[in-house]
């Protein structure tokens, strides 16, 4: 009787896990996992650990079940920290595997040895785990999946010495499911409900979770059942309520007076799916208005343990809603104005406006052009911080899975996530242009992303707005009083020629005729296209 080595194994569970696309950078310690890689599987190679990340966090977004990711011991690991950690915030299920060097060296620690597997991810990993023994390998995968699939939702890490794989098994390992929602307590949603019901003016503030949950529809039932203003959490990653909506108020500040400003006048308001709340520069003030009483109900107990005021609820966000709308009851009130921003969910807005003009653009022509020249059905990938409030201005997200961004702030996933996204939709069927505008700085931290997607042959469209800055910090530092920071400009890039060289058609234009004209051949290409477009470098407004 032949028996199965821990890799065989392992690999059944994957095929019955339906895990069977990698995103990886291949390294020495991984090469006997890869070795004779089965035909049934896909490898999705990209040229850094963080792109293998971003790519696997894009796909399982769009795809909505978890992804794998491949990386390299040590080295790999501490490179694709930055976009683990955005894909920890995110609520991602990500089983993100290493290498280690053999066991029987690893008492010495070799070259490239991870010599502390389980801590080197942390805290942006939910589970950690290196097995005692490679008869091991195969269950701790059945519980890494188990583990990023539960709520929260996140990344899991399992280092593998890289001899384990061809040990005999022990026999097949044993599959389960496990539950990726849990309901709200049904005596404390109640009292929500009742809270809710009786407010004069309530307000509902839309979080992520909502949208990750596939609750668009609920949501907007439970805002037109309350009658209420429905705001964008701060900084969200996705939107979970149409921007077109008349009972949309737009996105709120991420900074504390602001913040408590914008909801005065309202007596209940209900965070469902976000954080509270998620802030960046510190503008001190009360965290809530006079008498506006918080109600939080999140998936993820961290978060509720750590908001500064308000009273939280641990539950699904969907089968919250879901509860709600059965329990509150309908308000006939007649609702003050919508205080609807122009802006939309950007969290501040767009920059002073300037005069129209043909060259070079402002980033608000530019994106304005873009919505114009783009399929209604075009999925937007943001990484552009210096022109949020342009960019929101221009562009209303009106329906789900329309719009992604990230949840860190840290720079470098969206070029590599919206090759996971354009792969997803490609997989589905679905086959929606994809288009990401990125910063011509943000672009810089993962640019080799595009020989990614140019050997997929993925028609993305790549907007890179060239102001040759880091706009976004010139005014973090008005804000902080802080004048003469060196490394804030950009000078000498050459985008299109850096396209070109990852096998992409690199172009500048510096029209909108010009733009016009490429956005109309990019989606039917082979390959993506990148179009660096200068525009009027102006210092936005962070409130």
């Amino acid at each position: 009787m032949t028996v199965k080595s821990v890799r065989d194994v392992t690999f059944d569970l994957l095929r019955q896990l339906e895990l069977t696309t990698l995103f990886g950078n291949p390294g020495s310690t991984e090469e006997t996992f890869l070795k004779n890689f089965p035909s049934d599987f896909r490898y999705i190679q990209t040229l850094h650990e963080s792109s293998a990340v971003g790519a696997a966090d894009g796909y399982a977004q769009a795809t909505r079940k978890p992804a794998i990711v491949n990386v390299h011991t040590s080295a790999g690991l501490s490179n694709s920290m930055s976009n683990i950690m955005t894909a920890a915030q995110n609520k991602t299920p990500l089983i993100i595997t290493a290498g280690n060097q053999t066991r029987e060296m690893l008492l010495m620690e070799p070259w490239l040895t991870n010599v502390s597997p389980t801590e080197l991810p942390k805290p942006w990993i939910k589970w950690s785990y290196e097995p005692v023994r490679a008869e091991d390998v195969p269950a701790a995968f059945m519980r890494a999946y188990a583990m990023a699939m539960q709520p929260p939702a996140g990344p899991v890490f399992l280092s593998i010495p890289l001899d384990d794989w061809d040990k005999p098994a022990l026999g097949d390992v044993v599959v389960r499911s496990v539950s990726s929602k849990i309901a709200p307590d049904p005596s404390r949603i109640s009292q929500f409900a009742e809270k809710l019901s009786a407010a004069k003016n309530p307000v509902l503030i839309y979080g992520s979770g909502i949208a990750r949950g596939k609750g668009w529809d609920i949501g907007i039932q439970l805002a037109e059942k309350l009658n209420c203003h429905v705001f964008s959490a701060p900084a969200s990653e996705v939107p979970s309520f149409p921007e077109n909506h008349p009972l949309y108020a737009g996105g709120l500040p991420f900074a504390i007076q602001p913040l408590s400003k914008k909801l005065a006048g309202y007596d209940v308001a209900i965070v469902i799916g976000a954080p509270v709340f998620r802030y960046y520069p510190y503008v001190a003030g009360e965290y809530l208005p006079e008498g506006l009483e918080l109600l939080h109900i999140t998936d993820d107990p961290n978060e509720a343990g750590r908001a500064p005021v308000g009273d939280s609820l641990l539950s699904s966000p969907v089968l919250a809603l879901n509860s709600l709308l059965e329990l509150v009851g309908k308000r006939t009130a007649i609702l003050p104005e919508v205080p609807q921003q122009k802006h939309r969910m950007s969290p501040h807005p767009a920059a002073q406006s300037i005069p129209q003009q043909a060259s070079p653009l402002s980033a608000l022509q530019l994106f304005q052009g873009l919505r114009d020249f783009t399929p209604e059905d075009t999925v937007l990938i943001e990484e552009s911080p210096s022109n949020l409030g342009e960019l929101h201005t221009a562009w209303s997200i009106d329906k789900p899975d329309s719009f992604y961004t990230f949840a860190s702030g840290s720079l470098g996933w969206n070029l590599p996530a919206s090759i996971g996204i354009a792969l997803a939709e490609r997989d589905s069927g679905r086959n929606r242009p994809v288009l990401a505008i990125i910063g011509d700085g943000s672009f810089q931290y993962s640019i080799q992303g595009l020989w990614t997607a140019a050997q997929l042959k993925l028609p993305i469209l790549f907007i890179v707005p060239r102001n040759g800055e880091y706009a976004i910090l010139k005014s973090f530092a008005e804000l902080e009083n802080a004048p003469g920071v060196p490394g804030l400009d950009l000078p000498d890039l050459d985008i299109a020629s850096l396209a070109k060289g990852y096998g992409c058609i690199g172009v500048r234009a510096e029209t909108l005729d010009e733009i016009n004209v490429i956005c109309k051949q990019a989606f039917s290409r082979l390959v993506p296209t990148v179009i660096e477009v200068p525009i009027i470098p102006v210092v936005p407004p962070l409130l």
